[in-house]
């Protein structure tokens, strides 16, 4: 008979850093290989930087050339609050992206009456872009205030491994509609359009493809149908979407394959990966085999659809105030603070994801609000400069810490070299902007699964043999998946969200907050975690692992990972 396994034989004891990585935030690789994992921080940061214009920008009534300048735009912005983060904010390798929560109230304001009686297409997308400008720089705001404040470390003490873990884990997860081409394009495109106010149906709309298709033919799964009729793009076959799947992963367990002792297929499988297939799609388009293919085919597979390139002038420089003089309505602000707030929830998750797949401790409380007093920061460019959305932590980017165990900020800080220098040389970036968006949703996949599966890493610090953690980890987590999932499929059949009434901007407003799965998670596993048990429970929930990090001075590794630079701490000190 076999002997019982000792416990220690059976179990796995928490770690406050994750294992695994070769380069932490400090530790760089050389500078080649940092480079190269630059740049390949920056492709992957396109494929946010480009769906959203390519949306947006048709429903205001914008051509090519203005998309072009949006995208340059949004990648300028985003490289300068990279680098103001990474220097100044949390310290952690995170990119600065654009931000999906901003949809809802953005589309409202597109569909404004006012701005939609205005005839001419140009004058429309300008009045539109400076509409959206005002309300950014009003509503970036609420992150400044609350950041610099340090209102927001106070409500973070409030946040126990337990509430955090449905948070981190719903960053990712929250996404999964991002993901697979048919489920992200077709669902995507009915977010999109869910705010043209029409009761009856016969309110019609410009989509990205130039065409006015009737409202309701739009909800009802028009624009689904051509996405799963020709969703074979590549190779027109279901195993090349497989094999696109497949293609990280596969340098997972190629890892040993290596070259002056740097693992190629591991640190670089998404370059790779993208690189081939984006060439392989160049030689179907180059070789005709789209000619006679339908055109939503056309659009999402062919490598010269998106017109960026024949747009992009070869150099221009982004400067504040381009578009013009931003206007301000109370009601689209009110709407846009909505965004901001969603906004700040999903990149407190992010930043705590980010801290664990670079090997670094939770960010303290003051370092917390410091990165959301910056976010505040980015979101105020991005109203002056006219990026068409705010900003967040971009989840893909943090997912490919992991996938390349490089934790490093510097090979971040090049990734925003890297969007600045693009975003100025306009014909460059565009050549790279024009990967289909097909690739980057297969990248998502695996991506975003891996910061969903770090935010469930952290209930090794909880007990999980308590009824209580039980029911509120399990509650958060459907409540976080169901609710939004509720307001998606209540948009696509009513024409606007479940909160519907005379006050649009209340409107925008609820239906931003419960669009968001990390949100709600928040929402439900932070109320139930300090009001139902709480005081019997600071063991179960984890705080005692928690508490050694809430203050800057609570754990010495604290000061290797956030310190400010150039002895910036003197006039700024830690709490």
């Amino acid at each position: 008979m076999a002997a019982d396994p000792k416990p220690e034989e059976i179990s796995h004891p928490p770690m406050d850093q994750l294992q695994g990585l070769e380069y932490c935030i400090d530790s760089n690789p050389s500078w080649g290989e940092t480079i190269a994992l630059g740049f390949q921080h920056y492709v992957l940061a396109l494929g946010t930087a480009v769906m959203i214009p390519s949306f947006l920008v048709p429903l205001m009534g914008g051509n090519h050339g203005d998309k072009v300048r949006v995208v340059q735009t949004l990648l300028f912005v985003e490289g300068i609050n990279t680098l103001l983060q990474t220097l100044f904010g949390t310290r952690l390798p995170i990119v600065i992206g654009g931000s999906y929560a901003f949809m809802v109230p953005i589309v409202s304001i597109i569909h404004d009456p006012s701005l939609m009686r205005i005839a001419d297409d140009h004058l429309r997308f300008i009045s539109t872009m400076r509409a959206v400008q005002g309300a950014l720089i009003v509503s970036s705001s609420i992150q400044i205030i609350l950041g610099y404040s340090q209102l927001w470390a106070i409500c973070s003490r409030f946040f126990s491994p337990l509430g955090m873990v449905p948070v981190i884990a719903l960053v990712g997860f929250g996404l999964f509609d991002r993901g697979f081409p048919v489920e992200y394009l077709s669902d995507w495109l009915c977010n999109s359009f869910f705010l043209c106010e029409s009761i009856s149906g016969c309110t019609v709309c410009r989509n990205r493809f130039s065409h006015a298709y009737p409202i309701r033919n739009l909800l009802s799964g028009v624009t689904a149908k051509p996405y799963v009729k020709n969703f074979f793009c590549y190779s027109l076959n279901l195993s090349h979407v497989i094999k696109r799947l497949k293609s990280i992963p596969l340098g997972a367990y190629l890892k040993s394959f290596q070259t002056k002792q740097v693992p190629i297929l591991e640190r670089f499988a998404l370059l790779l990966s993208i690189t081939v297939i984006w060439a392989y799609a160049h030689l179907l388009t180059a070789s005709g085999a789209y000619k006679h293919r339908p055109e939503i085919t056309q659009i999402n597979c062919r490598t010269d659809q998106a017109y960026l390139i024949s747009s992009a002038p070869w150099i221009k420089i982004p400067y504040p105030l381009q578009w013009g003089a931003p206007t301000f309505d109370a009601g689209h602000c009110f709407g846009m603070m909505a965004a901001v707030f969603v906004s700040m929830i999903e990149s407190t998750g992010a930043y705590k994801a980010a801290s664990r797949l670079a090997s670094a401790t939770p960010p303290p409380a003051h370092v917390l609000s410091r990165g959301i007093g910056w976010q505040g920061i980015g979101i105020l460019l991005d109203g002056l400069f006219g990026t068409l959305t705010g900003s967040t932590v971009s989840v893909e980017n943090i997912g490919l810490l992991g996938s390349t165990r490089v934790g490093s900020r510097r090979v971040i800080q090049i990734s925003a070299g890297f969007m600045i220098f693009f975003s100025i040389l306009g014909k460059f970036g565009a050549l790279f902007a024009s990967i289909p968006f097909p690739i980057f949703a297969a990248v998502y996949c695996v991506l975003f699964g891996l910061v969903a599966s770090v935010g469930l890493s952290f209930l090794q610090f909880t007990n999980m043999n308590s009824m209580r953690n039980l029911f509120i980890t399990g509650v958060a987590f459907f409540l976080g998946l169901s609710v939004p999932e509720y307001f998606r499929e209540y948009t696509a059949k009513a024409y606007h969200g479940p909160t519907h009434t005379r006050a649009v901007w209340f409107d925008d407003f609820l239906n931003t907050i419960f669009f968001s799965s990390p949100t709600v998670a928040l929402i439900i596993a932070v109320f139930l975690d300090n009001t139902l048990d709480y005081k019997d429970s600071a063991r179960d929930r984890g705080m005692q692992w928690w508490v050694k990090f809430r203050t800057f001075n609570g754990d010495s590794r604290n000061e290797e990972f956030y310190t400010l630079p150039f002895n910036l701490n003197r006039f700024f000190p830690p709490s």
